[in-house]
């Protein structure tokens, strides 16, 4: 049996795991925390191609069970006035609705079933190198352990370690021009719909908001500044940034500046970053997927789905075909294009400020489908073969 070692346990490395534990190959996920990392407070929108990727691993419910579902999104523009209204992808069946959720959540619930199928995670076990030879690849840990496997595959997110190992050129993370908060408030707008997640057009921010089903309205805002130094965001309070945040959201006539007045203890700050091309996936024995691989600015809201996506295609390739090297390049082949289009995307978004669909795109300039098209389906679906 092929034997596979994950580095990395937040999203990609256990959805990876549960797909390629599925098709029938040995695995193992490798974390660099030493337990369950912490909330760091962020909440993602996960979408239907996101679900539909989990449904194949048999894994959606767990997931749409932690969080709370969204059917609508609503577009306003500064002076508060109606956009558009339209449907957030493929709501018809409830796993495959769009879900609001942290994404401490998110990856819990995945951990809880990587565990519950009896695959095992070692924590503390932070990846420091790797060498390939014929006869597989062997990874070193900080704490002096070794891990031998024929597969290793990088989930290790941003500021990949794997990715430095097969491509010691690729080029760091960039930052993407915006600074984005997050935060949670008892706050709710008299506006709030059910099941709907608003979009507003600032006059000088974009800024997203849902409520939960118990009344707790989940905002972002992204905001065209300097770059945070990392000192400012670790040193950085709720008062000081709803401080940097209410003059700005205030001129407008929507809710944003007073859900984040409104807003406790439970706000953060950090910097949006993606990748330049990354030149190299993979080499005979490891390969990068995720974040790791393709990381957005969080503009289309994709980067989860992404990687969802990536786990079921990889398990599929390496199940479907007769050599690893064969599945290696078909999984890219397959991917690399998707990816690139959405990195592309966010980009273009966060220049502009513009939410995923906010308007008529013009040609060229379409995110890459939040839904499930006929396309996608079938490179997704478990028991469609991929197109070799």
């Amino acid at each position: 049996m092929t034997s596979v070692l994950i580095v990395g346990g937040g999203i990609g490395g256990p959805a990876a795991a549960l797909a390629l534990d599925k098709a029938g190959f040995e695995v193992t996920v490798y974390e660099a925390h030493p337990d369950a990392d912490a909330d760091i407070g962020a909440f993602l929108t996960l979408a239907s191609n996101g679900m539909l990727a989990l449904a194949q691993v048999d894994a959606a419910r767990p997931v749409a069970e932690a969080g709370f579902p969204l059917t609508t999104l609503r577009l306003v523009d500064a002076t508060g006035a109606e956009v558009a209204v339209r449907p957030m992808g493929d709501h018809g069946a409830p796993l495959t609705r769009y879900r609001c959720l942290l994404r401490a959540e998110l990856c819990a619930a995945l951990r809880s079933e990587v565990l519950r199928r009896g695959i095992p995670i070692r924590h503390g076990k932070r990846l420091i190198s790797a060498a390939e030879d014929e006869t597989g690849v062997a990874a070193r840990f900080d704490d002096g352990d070794t891990a031998h496997g024929d597969l290793l595959v990088g989930a290790d997110g941003l500021n990949s370690t794997v990715r430095r190992l097969i491509d010691p050129a690729a080029a760091p993370r960039r930052y993407a021009g915006q600074r984005v908060f997050y935060g949670y408030a008892a706050h709710t707008p008299r506006s709030a719909r059910p099941e709907t997640f608003e979009m507003v057009r600032g006059s000088t921010a974009a800024f997203g908001y849902g409520v939960s089903p118990a009344g707790e309205t989940y905002w972002f805002a992204r905001v065209t500044d300097e770059e945070l130094p990392t000192e400012a965001i670790e040193a950085g309070t709720a008062e000081r940034w709803k401080q940097e945040l209410v003059p700005l959201l205030r001129p407008d006539a929507t809710p944003a500046a007073d859900i984040v007045a409104a807003t406790g203890d439970r706000l953060m700050a950090t910097n949006a970053y993606d990748l330049p091309a990354v030149g190299r996936w993979h080499t005979r024995r490891m390969l990068i997927i995720g974040d790791a691989a393709h990381a957005a600015s969080p503009a289309t809201g994709q980067g989860a789905s992404m990687a969802l996506e990536d786990a079921v295609v990889l398990a599929k390739a390496l199940r479907d075909t007769d050599t690893t090297d064969t599945a290696l390049e078909t999984y890219e082949r397959l991917r690399r294009p998707r990816t690139d289009e959405n990195i592309a995307a966010s980009a273009r978004m966060t220049a502009t400020r513009t939410p995923p669909r906010a308007e008529s795109p013009r040609q060229g300039s379409r995110p890459p489908a939040a839904h499930a098209d006929d396309d996608l389906t079938r490179l997704l679906d478990w028991n469609t073969g991929l197109p070799i």
